[in-house]
C-alpha cells in the first residue's frame, strides 16, 4: 500500500473534507469531477461546487497509488483516499478558467503552477486528526451549528475575511446584524501569499472590535484553517456553499470579494453568485463596499450617498490594501480607516505572512 506525507495545506483541505466543510464533496476531485468542476462550476451531479479540491503528487506516487493511498502527516497516519483515478492536467487552461488570467504574477496560478504534475482523486476516509494542529480558536462545522443553536440563532450571517477589521468591515457586519440573529465572523487563516496577515493579527483584531463594539451575544468568532485560492468569483461561490455547511443561512458579498491585485472587477463576484443562489441553499447578502464620506460624516455606500459623483475629493475610500500599506509603513493610521483599538491590538504580534 503506498503512502503519501501530507504537508500542512494538504493536510488542511483533508480537515475540511472529513468533516463535511466541503459538502458535498466527500473526498480530493476525480478526473471528471475536476473537469466538471472547471467546466461548468458544478459535480457530475450537478451540485453547484466552482473550485476543485485536488490532492497533488509526485510522479512514482501516481505511478504506484494502487487502489488505495494512505496518508499521513508529521510522521503520523491521518486516512485513507480510496483511489479512483490518476490523471494529469494543463495547469495554463485550467487557471485561465478558475482564475481568469494564467499570469504568474496571481497567486493562485503560482500556486497551481508550483503543485505536482499528478493528482490523485477518490473518496477518504478514517481521518484520524492531528492534535495541536488545529487553531484553538476554530470550530467545526458541528460544533458551530451547536453553537447556534444553543444560542437561539434561527438566521446567522457568515463573514469571509482574510484581514485585519478596517471600518468598512466593521460597516458590513452592522448591516448584516440587522437582518439576522447572529453572526458568524469566520476568519481564512489557512495557507496565504505573503505579505497577507497573519492569524495572530487577524484574531487579535477582531476579538477587540466583537468584544469591545457589538454586542458579544449576538457574535462569534471563529477561524477558517482552510487554503486561500484567490479566485475572486468563483471563490466566493466557494465560501457560500462552506458557510451553508458551517450552518449559516445567510453570507455576505462584498466588494472585489476573494479578489486580488486588479484581476476581477469590483462586483464580480456578486453577478456569478445571482445565478446560483437559487442552488446554493444560502441566501446572500451582497453588500456594496463602503467609503467614509465627509460631507455625510461617517461611513456610507453609493447606495446611500450621493457624493461620490458630486464631490469626490470629500470621498476617503476604504481598502484592505490601503490599511496594510500604512501599517507596513508606520504611517500615521487615519481613525477614520480603522480605530485605534484594533491597531493597538496588534502592535506586540506578527502582522504580516513572511
Amino acid at each position: 500500500m503506498t503512502t503519501l506525507a501530507l504537508d500542512a495545506a494538504q493536510y488542511r483541505e483533508l480537515e475540511k473534507i472529513a468533516e463535511g466543510a466541503f459538502c458535498p464533496l466527500d473526498g480530493f476531485c476525480t478526473e471528471a469531477q475536476f473537469a466538471s468542476i472547471v467546466d461548468s462550476l458544478t459535480l457530475p451531479d450537478g451540485a453547484v461546487f466552482p473550485l476543485p479540491v485536488l490532492l497533488d503528487v509526485g510522479e512514482d506516487t501516481a505511478k504506484h497509488a494502487g487502489s488505495q493511498l494512505t496518508l499521513t502527516f508529521a510522521g503520523v497516519p491521518v486516512g485513507m483516499v480510496d483511489v479512483c483515478s490518476v490523471f494529469t492536467i494543463d495547469k495554463a487552461a485550467t487557471a485561465r478558467r478558475l482564475f481568469g488570467t494564467d499570469d504568474c504574477a496571481h497567486p493562485g496560478v503560482q500556486r497551481l503552477s508550483a503543485s505536482g504534475d499528478w493528482f490523485v482523486g477518490g473518496p477518504v476516509r478514517d481521518f484520524t486528526p492531528v492534535p495541536g494542529v488545529r487553531p484553538d480558536w476554530e470550530m467545526s462545522p458541528q460544533e458551530t451549528r451547536a453553537a447556534f443553536d444553543q444560542r437561539g440563532w434561527r438566521t446567522v450571517a457568515g463573514f469571509q475575511t482574510r484581514n485585519v477589521p478596517h471600518r468598512a468591515h466593521e460597516y458590513l457586519l452592522r448591516v448584516a446584524l440587522e437582518t439576522v440573529d447572529g453572526l458568524l465572523v469566520h476568519p481564512l487563516v489557512g495557507w496565504k501569499k505573503t505579505g497577507d496577515y497573519t492569524a495572530q493579527a487577524i484574531r487579535h483584531g477582531y476579538r477587540t472590535l466583537l468584544d469591545d463594539f457589538f454586542v458579544r451575544e449576538r457574535v462569534l468568532l471563529s477561524a477558517f484553517s482552510a487554503n486561500m485560492r484567490y479566485a475572486g468569483p468563483r471563490e466566493a461561490l466557494f465560501h457560500a456553499l462552506v458557510r451553508r455547511n458551517y450552518g449559516c443561512t445567510h453570507f455576505i458579498i462584498g466588494r472585489d470579494h476573494a479578489g486580488v491585485g486588479g484581476y476581477y472587477g469590483r462586483y464580480d463576484a456578486h453577478d456569478l453568485v445571482r445565478r446560483y443562489e437559487d442552488r446554493l441553499g444560502i441566501s446572500i447578502l451582497y453588500l456594496h463596499g463602503p467609503f467614509y464620506c465627509e460631507i455625510c460624516d461617517g461611513i456610507v455606500t453609493d447606495k446611500t450617498c450621493p457624493h461620490r459623483a458630486t464631490v469626490p475629493d470629500r470621498i476617503l475610500d476604504i481598502s484592505g490594501t490601503q490599511v496594510r500599506d500604512s501599517l507596513r509603513n508606520a504611517g500615521v493610521m487615519d481613525a477614520r480607516l480603522i480605530r485605534p483599538e484594533i491597531i493597538n491590538s496588534i502592535r506586540d504580534v506578527p502582522v504580516f505572512m513572511e
